[in-house]
């Protein structure tokens, strides 16, 4: 069995949302070896840094959080598309993927390939998102630290999760090719979260 971790490592100069220095990771040492005869440290972090989950809390009011997602979603089996070349994902370029009902799918794109934040990063189109939900996939991981990018009341994330769906976002697929994987990613179980770091891995 191959196994492939396509998770962001975190650190202080890790890619994020718009380079905004807040959503940075901050890593302090609260206790060390030296003074105490143990290393203990706390982390600061924005729940949408790096590789996470959104909840339906981050873009609805009364939306549900983190800890009351289905996790057997979560660990599913999946489809990688590969996407590269292109600007953004619309219906047009999902309809020739052969993408099956009730779905896991993950799109690779030139996002994968670039270490830093790109403004102009690849996203999913309104259309492509409802070309998704009118298949009633379980769930849409990409390789952006956003699923959607400039278009008003974020209509992408909303179709998504209305629908029942997942999010992931932050996933770093460079070394995956296009085909079926078996995923596992597991969101840290952080109750009232509006969304959570994940671990994801995909194994074939």
């Amino acid at each position: 069995m191959e196994i492939y971790d396509v998770s962001m490592a975190i650190h202080k100069n890790m890619p994020v949302y718009k380079n905004i220095e807040s959503k940075r990771p901050f890593l302090k040492r609260v206790k060390s070896f030296e003074e105490d005869g143990i290393n203990e440290s706390e982390i600061n972090m924005n729940l949408h840094t790096g590789t996470h989950i959104d909840a339906p809390l981050h873009v609805f009011k009364d939306g549900d959080s983190i800890e009351k997602i289905d996790i057997k979603k979560l660990i599913t089996k999946c489809k990688v598309l590969d996407l590269t070349g292109i600007k953004m994902v619309t219906e047009d370029e999902l309809k020739v993927k052969e993408i099956e009902k009730e779905s896991f799918v993950i799109l690779k794109t030139d996002n994968s390939y670039r270490d830093e934040f790109n403004a102009e990063f690849v996203f999913l189109e309104k259309s492509g998102a409802k070309y998704l939900a009118d298949l009633n996939i379980k769930g849409v991981g990409i390789d952006a630290l956003g699923i959607e990018r400039g278009q008003i009341g974020h209509p992408t994330h909303n179709t998504i999760i209305n629908n029942g769906a997942i999010i992931i976002e932050g996933l770093r697929l460079k070394e995956i090719k296009e085909g079926e994987y078996m995923m596992y990613a597991l969101p840290l179980n952080i109750v009232g979260g509006d969304g959570a770091p994940a671990r994801v891995i995909l194994t074939k």
